[in-house]
């Protein structure tokens, strides 16, 4: 020890709990990395996340207990030695899940698995070995265990909110790994430092090679993984991916097929739309119901946020006022500058008329006024658009009753909780509410071949708050047999409004494929297409949706 410096242990303390605080926030934010992009993987979030939490928490109990058998000499060495072994894993092990499923679909579990096993055993090794260092300098047990503990708990709430606000938002998901992995990194290399003027540590040059190489592999790695993973997400898709996108809620990706010259967008893996046959899938969601009701001067769209129902609607010079809710601004902002989604939505958001609030801005006092604005009458004849991003729930639960002519609910499939949500009886019981007398409802309900329970348990659960109910479907080739819903609670019954659309006789406006024949043919099922043994509905507290569509689809063939 150098008897020229004076060494403080309460300093001794800081720096370790200090480091704790870090390892606490970066251990809680790969946690989160982890389970994130096993949800774009795998879909189904909070089964992800509660696998991927759960084990990394037994891991970290077992790793507690495996340290017990090391000897108390060079406990600082061999804490360095950890925070070398998860910078770096830590730091790889989202691109590296990315090669696994690219490269070995089949075992892809098995890899993810083994770096959540590997990282949380190593946190739960580290943590002791912490509190064993301080105790040659924290002699009481209760001040050594107040500090270190208390630093991890307080550095895993800190360590939430800055993914939630800072990271998740602004950083791809394999940069994020990085960036909190060399954080805790460089703060245990201050550590490493201290100790180091003190004589604690013996082979000194040896920890520094280490280190210094570490920090270099940090580096190249963080500069280079946006390009690795770009690269790898080809091998996921057949055509040529030309954008690939993380927002703060999903990832986006555009492909591009040269001989069909044919542009696909995905939403976390799954299809949402191809160039080649969307105007199937939004005529059929639009055009019908705008001719089924008469008046439609208000008009809520809910998803939407691609611009392509939106595209449709701009046909109608009737319509008065459009507000479209979607929660996720940047797939606005994608789809209103993307130079392949503004030719495909005709530039629906460029217009004059369009207002966007972001989510970041919305009040009470904002949509109110929203409200006002759009039920006034424009005398050129050019609809207001209101762009408004928050959470549809959210959204209706703040809006006045009886506002909106017609609602067009274009939510991807419920292959999640969060999405199961906007399928279920209380969703359906505030969209009814917001609905005017004579108004309308149109939602598409996921495949009514190769997801027919799903589809018919959405049926029963709108019929669930009274309303009646027209099952339509049509051939999306990129899709396959698609199911829609049209829905209503004004005084007309199922057999008459059948009626009414057999008496439709044109479409007033220009479609590329929908004729009202083709819409006539689209109300017929097979025999027992539209029957099942089941009859549970879909509600908050009891997702039943989202299981049906899970276990009972074409994503388990």
């Amino acid at each position: 020890m150098n008897k020229n410096i004076i060494f403080n242990p309460k300093i001794a303390t800081f720096m370790l709990g200090l480091s704790m605080f870090f390892t606490g926030a970066s251990g809680l934010i790969n946690e989160y990395v982890l389970s994130t992009v096993s949800t774009y993987i795998l879909g189904s979030s909070i089964e992800q996340f509660s696998i991927t939490i759960a084990l990394m928490m037994l891991m970290m109990g077992i790793g507690g207990f495996v340290q017990k058998f090391f000897s108390d000499n060079n406990l600082i060495e061999k804490f360095i030695f950890i925070e070398i072994l998860l910078a770096i894993i830590g730091s790889f092990s989202s691109i590296l899940i990315y090669v696994a499923f690219s490269f070995v679909e089949n075992h892809f579990l098995l890899i993810y698995y083994f770096f959540v096993v590997f990282i949380g055993f190593l946190i739960g090794f580290e943590i002791p070995f912490i509190i064993r260092i301080n105790q040659l300098f924290a002699k009481e047990l209760k001040s050594n265990l107040s500090v270190i503990i208390a630093s991890d708990y307080i550095g895993s709430f800190i360590g939430a909110l800055i993914w939630i606000y800072i990271l998740l938002p602004n950083f791809i998901l394999t940069q994020i790994s990085f960036i909190v992995t060399s954080l805790n990194f460089i703060i245990a290399f201050l550590t490493f430092l201290y100790f180091i003027k003190f004589g604690f540590i013996k082979r000194v040059y040896i920890f520094f090679i280490f280190i210094i190489f570490t920090f270099i592999l940090l580096l190249y790695g963080f500069l280079n993984v946006h390009k690795w993973q770009v690269s790898l997400e080809q091998y996921l898709y057949d055509d040529k991916v030309i954008v690939s996108k993380t927002t703060k809620y999903q990832h986006l990706t555009i492909t591009h097929n040269k001989a069909l010259d044919e542009y696909r967008l995905y939403i976390n893996g799954n299809i949402q739309f191809s160039s080649l046959d969307e105007a199937r899938y939004h005529e059929s969601l639009v055009h019908p119901i705008i001719k089924l009701v008469k008046n439609h001067s208000n008009i809520l769209i809910l998803g939407g946020g691609d611009g392509l129902v939106l595209k449709q609607l701009q046909q109608y010079k009737n319509i008065k006022s459009i507000t479209l809710v979607d929660l996720d601004d940047q797939i606005v902002e994608f789809a209103k500058n993307n130079s392949i989604l503004t030719k495909l939505n005709n530039n629906a958001f460029n217009n004059s008329k369009i207002h966007i609030l972001n989510n970041k801005s919305i009040s009470s006092d904002d949509i109110k006024s929203i409200y006002k604005k759009s039920s006034k009458n424009q005398n050129d004849f050019i609809a207001v658009v209101d762009v408004i991003n928050i959470d549809a729930y959210k959204f209706l639960h703040k809006i006045k009753s009886h506002f909106y002519d017609v609602i067009i609910m274009d939510f991807p499939d419920p292959s999640s909780i969060e999405l199961n949500k906007l399928y279920s009886k209380e969703f359906f019981s505030k969209l009814k509410r917001v609905l005017n007398k004579n108004g309308m409802l149109v939602l598409q309900a996921t495949s009514s071949y190769h997801s027919k329970e799903a589809y018919l348990c959405i049926g029963r659960t709108l019929k669930s708050v009274l309303f009646k109910t027209i099952p339509f479907h049509e051939n999306i080739p990129s899709f396959g047999d698609w199911g829609f819903y049209l829905a209503w609670d004004f005084n007309m019954s199922e057999d008459d409004m059948r009626k009414k659309i057999h008496n439709l006789d044109f479409f007033d406006i220009n479609t590329t494929y929908l004729t009202t024949d083709i819409f006539k043919r689209s109300l017929i099922f097979g025999k027992d297409e539209l029957k099942s043994d089941k009859s549970s509905i879909n509600t908050l507290m009891r997702p039943e949706l989202f299981y049906l569509y899970k276990d009972n689809s074409w994503l388990n063939y």
